[in-house]
C-alpha cells in the first residue's frame, strides 16, 4: 500500500486551487466560493451517515474520501492549514475528554 498523508492532499488541494486550471474541480470550487463548498461538504456528510448506515466498507470508504477532500478545500479556503487542526486535535487529546470535564468543577 502506497503512503499517501492529508498533508498530501492539502499540498494539492492549494496546487489546484491556485493553479486556475479549467479543467480541476478544486479550482472550480475555489471559484464558487465558500458558500458552495460547505454546502458540498454537507452534503459529504450526509452520504457518508448513509453508507455507514446502509452501504458496504467499500462505499463508506468513498464517501469518507469526498468529505475529507471538501473539508480540506473549506479550510484551505478559509485560510486553516491543516497543521492548526493537528494541533487542536493533539491539544484535546493530551487528557480523556471525562478528565478535562472533571477540572472545570461543578
Amino acid at each position: 500500500m502506497a503512503d499517501f498523508s492529508l498533508r498530501q492532499l492539502e499540498a494539492i488541494i492549494a496546487e489546484r486551487a491556485n493553479s486556475g486550471e479549467t479543467g480541476s474541480y478544486t479550482a472550480l470550487l475555489k471559484q464558487k466560493g465558500l458558500p458552495k463548498v460547505s454546502q458540498k461538504l454537507g452534503e459529504e456528510a450526509v452520504e457518508t451517515i448513509i453508507a455507514a448506515l446502509s452501504e458496504g466498507d467499500e462505499a463508506l470508504t468513498g464517501e469518507v474520501c469526498d468529505l475529507l477532500y471538501h473539508l480540506l478545500v473549506l479550510l484551505h479556503l478559509r485560510g486553516i492549514p491543516l497543521a492548526t487542526v493537528e494541533a487542536e486535535l493533539q491539544r484535546r487529546t493530551a487528557v480523556t475528554g471525562l478528565q478535562e470535564k472533571a477540572s472545570r468543577g461543578a
